[in-house]
């Protein structure tokens, strides 16, 4: 009865907190609901260790309010970054807990380039003041290709495209060791390669803000 208590709770606290995202239209869980859950289910396991049954259940409770904050956190961070990214071209996600920036080529670096655009220094100024201003969140800075040319060009290009983004927020504020930096060349791409559209969506550098 009790573990049911505990599921319970875990699965209205996601119910609760599923929304539609304005800007993509997508139904999804909040950050706040994904740390509640999250929070719950640590904090029950913990108390059920210390004392049993009851501890279960005060753990629980203890996890849900912590495990809250943690989320609402990542929400209101996200909230704000698309505030300031609308029409930028840029896409903000939010998967398990994490929210991630995509910019696609078309608004980072000319081809075969690792150069930032000037035309992406303001959407960058913009990522920065955010990040900023939420300093508790680590920072993955990822680049990719499409799949012309071979890794021994790819991978390198994309690991300068991710470093040059990482360094211009390093010098508008965010803390270096809250960065860190990856080139996966044109692994994982996020359209087909058989189009000059879908190319151009793969030769993207990604953001990710964790806790």
């Amino acid at each position: 009865m009790k573990k049911s208590l505990i599921c319970t709770l875990i699965a209205t606290s996601l119910l609760a907190a599923c929304a539609t995202d304005p800007y993509t239209g997508e139904s999804k869980v909040s950050k706040t609901a994904w740390g509640t859950g999250i929070g719950t289910l640590a904090g029950a396991g913990i108390g059920a260790l210390v004392g049993g049954e009851k501890g279960a259940l005060i753990g629980a409770g203890v996890g849900a309010a912590t495990g809250a904050g943690t989320g609402a956190y990542m929400d209101v961070q996200a909230r704000k970054l698309r505030q300031e990214l609308v029409g930028t071209g840029v896409q903000v996600k939010e998967v398990n807990g994490m929210v991630y920036l995509i910019m696609p080529g078309n608004i980072t670096f000319d081809t075969n380039k690792d150069v930032i655009k000037s035309t992406f220094m303001p959407v960058l100024n913009s990522i920065s003041k955010v990040i900023v201003e939420y300093n508790k969140t680590k920072v993955q800075v990822s680049g990719y290709t499409d799949n012309t040319g071979n890794d021994s060009i790819n991978i390198p290009l994309s690991q300068k495209r991710a470093q040059a983004v990482a360094h211009y927020l390093n010098l508008h504020g965010v803390a270096n060791n809250r960065i860190s930096v990856v080139g996966y060349g044109s692994a994982n791409p996020i359209a087909p390669n058989n189009t000059a559209a879908g190319r151009e969506q793969n030769r993207r550098v990604e953001i990710a803000l964790s806790n």
